[in-house]
């Protein structure tokens, strides 16, 4: 797997990660063999960086790479999002929550330690207190690298900007259907800020199955995705391939440095290692384009719809 040098961190990072909140047993149990099958599968085609978070699974994502030496892999977890409605930038929580992190996870540092879902939290306390911490224990070693995560691309430029973060991972917004990241990968990278970009499949609005029930995105974008659907199915093709495509082929030019996809199946992962090796139908990718143009970048936060994780 081709690396890259995730911003100014010297990190250097696989172009597909792995984004490992399937493995907290949040869409279904999973058991720690499946977990390790899991891991194993990437680690052997060089995906070795892992993505966690306490919140993931109530805490069930980070034990479940407890086992993996910790030279094998690039860590990252997160702080202040504790459930689904739960945040505390505090710095007596992030600095229980670090703690508690590295005893889950049986390691002496954290790579990249990230602030969760920051546009929901209390943006004072982020400020004042969560990341003046989190710079506190970068200082001593116990964490490396300092970043933040989120779905609001507004939010996320300007804390990263201003509290000079190493690194930003956003969802959801550079994908078939959403490409609001590109401009905003493009200026942080400049920055000398390392960007991800998380669920190329937009928490399954880009997959042959559809948007689950609890999904933000609004009706009108879920049925043309549907109609996207439908054309890959009558193509022989999924829909998944072609949306993991488009996001690792075009990560470059935008300044995004890996595209990070979450699995709990080794199946899974070593389909998508697959399908990241093969060239994009760019014929298919261009009828594609055509059908989603009406609803092309219209987020939830645009365009809202009712419940999902976004308003948790």
């Amino acid at each position: 797997m081709k690396t890259v040098t995730l911003g100014g961190t010297g990190i250097q990072i696989p172009l597909l990660a792995m984004g490992a909140a399937s493995l907290g047993s949040i869409y279904h149990p999973v058991s720690q063999r499946q977990a390790n099958e899991t891991v194993a599968a990437a680690l052997t085609h060089g995906v070795n960086y892992f993505d966690v978070a306490p919140y993931y699974g109530l805490t069930k994502s980070e034990i479940a790479l407890q086992g993996v030496a910790q030279r094998d892999y690039t860590l990252a977890t997160k702080v202040g999002r504790y459930g689904d409605s739960l945040w505390d930038f505090s710095r007596g929580a992030t600095l229980q929550s670090v703690e508690q992190s590295l005893a889950r996870l049986k390691v002496d540092y954290i790579d990249v330690i990230q602030c969760h879902d920051v546009e929901y939290g209390n943006q004072q306390q982020l400020r004042e207190e969560a990341l003046p911490t989190l710079r506190e224990l970068r200082a001593s070693g116990v964490v490396r690298h300092i970043g933040i995560t989120g779905y609001r691309l507004d939010v996320l430029e300007r804390l990263a900007v201003d509290q000079q973060v190493d690194t930003v991972m956003a969802y959801c917004t550079w994908t078939l259907q959403d490409r609001r990241l590109g401009a905003v990968a493009s200026r942080l990278q400049q920055a000398g800020i390392g960007v991800l970009n998380a669920s190329p499949l937009s928490m399954g609005l880009l997959t042959q199955t559809g948007a689950p029930d609890w999904h933000q995105a609004h009706q009108d974008v879920q049925k043309v995705c549907r109609a996207v659907a439908a054309l890959c199915d009558r193509q022989g093709v999924n829909l998944a391939q072609v949306a993991l495509q488009f996001a690792l082929t075009t990560a470059a030019e935008q300044g995004i440095a890996s595209t990070v996809i979450g699995t709990a199946s080794a199946e899974n992962m070593l389909e998508n290692i697959r399908w990241s090796e093969q060239p994009v139908d760019t014929a298919l990718l261009g009828h594609i384009e055509s059908i989603m143009a009406p609803v092309l970048n219209i987020g939830w936060d645009v365009l809202p719809c009712n419940g999902g994780k976004a308003q948790k």
